[in-house]
């Protein structure tokens, strides 16, 4: 008898994220603690419970770009460097908990610099902290590891400047590269410099594309710009005509994009907040799981969304009656696409994955 697919036993069950924002998955009671050391007077609330409910609320509001001026308190609270090991410690044993194995984590250096630091400074203090939440989960009885992204902001010219940053810091835990912000107007080609650098770089980096905006994003970031991975990739389905029979039919770039096994960093309850899928039973993720698209699930903004990766799957399971077999392939496809060594990919697959599944499948 295999365990049952609840909320709890999800937690239990070894997990994988790909797309997760540090400056989106702060604890509430740690905004308002931080905002208060910092003299931060702009919070809308300094009660723990309505200030979780108004970043949820405020992120519900089906635009991307409202939902992203959420992160203007969370940023504000992070600008000093024992601020930034305090919440990438908290955000490791926050994973840990919920039963994550291997995450990596994103955040744009240049949105900390407000009080005069350094790239570098922002760049150590976050690996020190997640190097500390680590040894944390550790002695808790919980494996896991982090790999860091740095994201360049796509509406500032500071694309290759970050980089280069990530390349600097490539061999103590900076896995890869990214831009993020708003897409339209904005597309991916405006930071082109940077992929060209990592890619002579031999460096690895995904791009957010076809969230808001639509497949020409997605083209944009593939065939110039060279992304091993996108960030949501939710609008591919637009390339996908599925007729009243039930028949489905690929568009060029669809089939490309599944042909190439290139990862799609799916956050299916962000996307309802910002409009790219009105339900979770509508949510194109599951036509892409249907077709064997490279589909993941990841959490985006932990406290934007008010989500964990267990109630990511928690919530797929509700909606397509996914079983444990489900939630190991979406496990075994972002592991297969992180951007750490292939010895390392495996491992965690064989000694932690495949391990932690066939026991809640025996």
């Amino acid at each position: 008898m295999s365990s049952p697919v609840t909320l709890e036993n999800i937690r239990r069950a070894p997990k994988v994220l790909l797309h997760d924002h540090l400056d989106g998955g702060l604890r509430p009671a740690t905004v308002i603690e931080l905002a208060d050391a910092a003299g931060y007077r702009d919070l809308p609330t300094t009660d723990v419970d309505r200030l979780g409910a108004w970043f949820r609320d405020a992120a519900d509001s089906g635009s991307l770009e409202r939902y992203l001026e959420t992160f203007a308190h969370t940023c504000a609270v992070m600008q000093d460097e024992a601020a930034l090991v305090r919440v990438a410690a908290e955000a490791v044993e926050d994973l840990a908990a919920d039963g994550v194995v291997y995450a990596e984590v994103r955040y744009a250096p240049e949105l900390f610099q407000e009080r005069g630091m350094a790239l570098e400074q922002i760049v150590e203090a976050v690996q020190e902290g997640f190097r500390l939440g680590e040894r944390r989960a550790a002695e808790a009885g919980r494996r896991i590891r982090i790999g860091t992204l740095l994201c360049a902001m796509r509406q500032n010219a500071r694309s290759l400047e970050i980089a280069e940053l990530a390349v600097r810091y490539r061999d103590v835990g900076v896995v890869g590269f990214d831009i993020a912000g708003p897409e339209a107007g904005y597309p991916p080609t405006r930071n082109l410099d940077a992929f060209e650098y990592l890619r002579q770089q031999n460096a690895h980096f995904t791009i957010h594309a076809g969230e808001a905006f639509g497949l020409p994003s997605i083209w944009e970031a593939i065939q110039h710009c060279g992304a091993e991975r996108l960030g949501h990739g939710v609008r591919i389905v637009d390339d996908i005509k599925v007729a009243e029979d039930g028949t489905v039919n690929l568009g060029r770039l669809a089939s490309y994009v599944r042909d190439r096994r290139i990862p799609l960093e799916m956050c299916p309850s962000s996307n309802l907040q910002t409009g790219a899928a009105s339900s979770v039973a509508e949510h194109p993720i599951g036509l892409l799981a249907r077709l064997r698209f490279r589909v993941t699930v990841n959490t985006d903004n932990r406290l934007m969304s008010h989500c964990s990766m267990a109630t990511e799957m928690a919530a797929l399971v509700d909606a397509f009656g996914y079983g444990w077999a489900d939630l190991q392939w979406f496990t075994v496809n972002a592991m297969k696409s992180a951007f750490i060594g292939f010895d390392d990919r495996l491992a965690l697959i064989n000694e932690q994955i495949k391990p932690g599944y066939a026991a809640l499948m025996a």
